[in-house]
């Protein structure tokens, strides 16, 4: 069923009653000043969805400074939900509806493309009135602008009816948000409730009935005064399967619990912080511990003491933290020490964009490191695999004894999705500690020379003492300067990673196993290619899809896969050159990330398209250039 637009959008009246009209999904907006409430507006609006059966997937929208102005398009935030009648995997296209608290943050949303000629939009109206003549023009020409632009505004004066249930509608405005949100698409009353008792369980009753109160006050508004009802079933009807909604970085903090990680080493940074937030929250509970370090060096250094220990330990960060922390990681594979390292990619360099997502990092964590520093690299795709993916690293860690960094980013880490609750296996966990006495005959680094693995000892282990050290050293851990030893050092680390790859299967191809044209992506870009690829096979086009989550090792057989398409391109949210700039050719053209990896690996001319806008890809948007690159490819 196509999402209608426009006027087709309002209810149908049939006995005195609004009827909903039955949508397969809805994209919808909530945009305030930052400090309004309006993540938290959408998260529980989210939540409840997924908890009623439906494909949720949602978006946060964070300004760029702490504290930007009020009432200007650099303050805009919010959050994007996506809304379905089956499992949903990425932010979607232009919104269907959105819920402003001030017209100027609307023009950040338009500047970036998130509404379309017919998105409603439902507006504070207080501005109209507003003292400052200022104010009251702005408002006035920002209206007009937008209808003249094809949204279809609807002035609400929601301020104004908090402020019969709180004299500070700043603090309650999002939860009167959410009733009409949840009167608009019949959201179930009782679960709304519960929900919003949860949310503010901590700060007692009466902030929770304060919030409720606001809650049923929208919802008896929107049903009053807004015209619009819609239904999405949802894709299941089973809520009997436990099922749980969570953030990627939750889903991380899950990950190193369920891995029996006992230690998590941190220093805050955006977008990374709100992954050790939570493990802070919960981690005692499990016997766990978490240090927060006086900076990124010093956190890293704590878990590589920690593991030296016998117990692998976890540090979060983001790709400004992974930097600080390279030679510390050189350390660890200096040494062999098994550590898991989770990085919440972020738009870059330096500082760069620390609320915007980016997948910038990935030849970062393969090659920043001083000399030759072979480690694991892998990238989870959607947020249940950000837990399943820390239990990996964890495991992986172990097995081949040194660091594996685990690739995230600012979408996967504040997007928000229902999956099946995970059932706890035995295998997940690490081993207890042996604590039995070492052969002291067994060197600290026994390399076999076919895999280059070693047995490891334990410090606390009788016999089990060796030095440990950045330097280049012997099988015994003493230092060593000669050049036999040495290469064989470097050899014996980077045999490892070929012992890993043999134990790899070849990925599987999205589509068809050959044709015109082969998409290859990595992380949290999945859903949004794979949305775009099936558009365009539903088309006709012979185009299909390879999503990688093993970069370092590559997975097996790329180079076998590539032969059966006539092209292969990446799709990346990182820099690369087009050639249409001035001065850009073959020859001064820099690729897409993934891409430059993969034509090092498989010598395939593999093309690339990638953007940096600091946003989510969107399955339109990549069907266009796909589109374009294959009436290109075939004239």
């Amino acid at each position: 069923m196509a999402t209608p637009t426009g006027t087709e959008t309002a209810s149908v009246i049939e006995g005195g009653f609004k009827q909903p009209v039955q949508l397969d999904e809805h994209i919808i907006e909530i945009v305030s000043d930052s400090g309004e409430g309006a993540q938290k507006c959408g998260q529980t609006f989210g939540s409840i969805s997924g908890k009623m059966g439906n494909g949720v997937w949602t978006v946060e929208i964070i300004p760029a400074e702490i504290q930007p102005p009020a009432r200007s398009p650099a303050g805009a935030s919010g959050i994007r939900i996506r809304l379905g009648c089956r499992y949903m995997t990425n932010m979607g296209d232009e919104a269907d509806l959105a819920v402003a608290f001030n017209e100027q943050v609307l023009y950040s949303r338009i500047a970036n493309g998130a509404y379309k000629e017919g998105t409603i939009v439902l507006l504070e109206n207080k501005w109209a009135t507003d003292p400052q003549e200022e104010i009251r023009e702005a408002y006035a020409t920002a209206v007009g602008e937008f209808r003249n632009n094809g949204l279809i505004v609807h002035e609400l004066p929601m301020e104004e009816e908090c402020l019969k249930l709180t004299s500070n509608p700043r603090k309650g405005k999002n939860m009167f948000a959410l009733g009409m949100l949840a009167q608009i698409y019949a959201r179930d009353v009782d679960k709304c409730l519960a929900e919003i008792a949860q949310t503010f369980s901590r700060k007692g009753d009466k902030v929770i009935q304060a919030n409720q109160d606001l809650f049923n006050a929208g919802c008896a508004f929107a049903a009053e005064q807004i015209e619009y009802h819609f239904r999405v079933p949802p894709y299941t009807t089973d809520m009997s399967k436990p099922t749980i909604i969570t953030s990627g970085n939750q889903a991380v903090g899950l990950g190193v619990m369920a891995a029996g990680m006992e230690l998590v080493s941190m220093y805050p940074i955006t977008p990374a912080t709100s992954a050790s937030h939570y493990v802070a929250e919960v981690f005692q509970n499990v016997g766990g511990f978490i240090h927060q370090a006086e900076d990124e060096i010093a956190a890293i250094s704590f878990a590589i003491g920690a593991s030296y220990a016998g117990k692998t330990a976890c540090t979060i960060t983001s790709g400004p933290g992974v930097a600080l922390k390279t030679e510390m990681i050189g350390l660890a594979v200096m040494a062999e020490i098994p550590l898991v390292i989770v990085d919440v990619q972020r738009g870059g360099p330096a500082t760069g964009l620390p609320t915007k997502v980016e997948q910038a990092d990935l030849l970062s964590a393969i090659y920043g490191a001083p000399g030759d520093a072979p480690k694991v690299v892998i990238a989870a795709a959607t947020i249940e695999e950000c837990l399943h993916f820390v239990i990996l690293a964890r495991k992986l860690a172990e097995a081949f004894r040194t660091p594996v960094i685990l690739l995230t980013d600012a979408n996967l880490a504040t997007g928000v999705q229902p999956y099946p609750r995970p059932q706890i296996k035995e295998e997940w966990f690490t081993a207890p500690v042996d604590r039995s006495a070492w052969d002291e005959h067994v060197p600290p680094y026994d390399w076999d020379p076919e895999t280059g693995l070693s047995p490891r000892p334990i410090p606390g282990q009788r016999n089990g003492e060796y030095v440990l050290t950045g330097l280049s050293h012997t099988r015994r851990s003493k230092v060593a300067y000669d050049s036999d030893t040495n290469q064989v050092t470097h050899k014996m680390r980077s045999r490892k990673l070929a012992a890993l790859l043999k134990t790899l299967k070849p990925p599987k191809v999205h589509g068809d196993d050959e044709g015109d044209l082969l998409v290859v992506g990595w992380g949290s870009t999945m859903g949004a290619i794979e949305e775009a690829i099936d558009h365009l096979r539903e088309d006709g086009k012979r185009v299909s899809y390879l999503h990688l989550r093993f970069l370092s090792p590559l997975e097996p057989g790329l180079k076998e896969i590539f032969s059966r398409f006539k092209k292969v391109m990446t799709v990346e949210i990182n820099y690369s050159d087009d050639l249409k700039d001035p001065l850009i050719d073959e020859e001064s053209r820099r690729y897409a990330q993934l891409a430059i990896l993969l034509r090092a690996k498989t010598l395939v001319d593999v093309d690339c398209w990638s953007v940096v806008y600091g946003h989510p890809l969107q399955p339109g948007m990549i069907y266009k250039v796909i589109s374009d690159r294959l009436k290109k490819q075939n004239n």
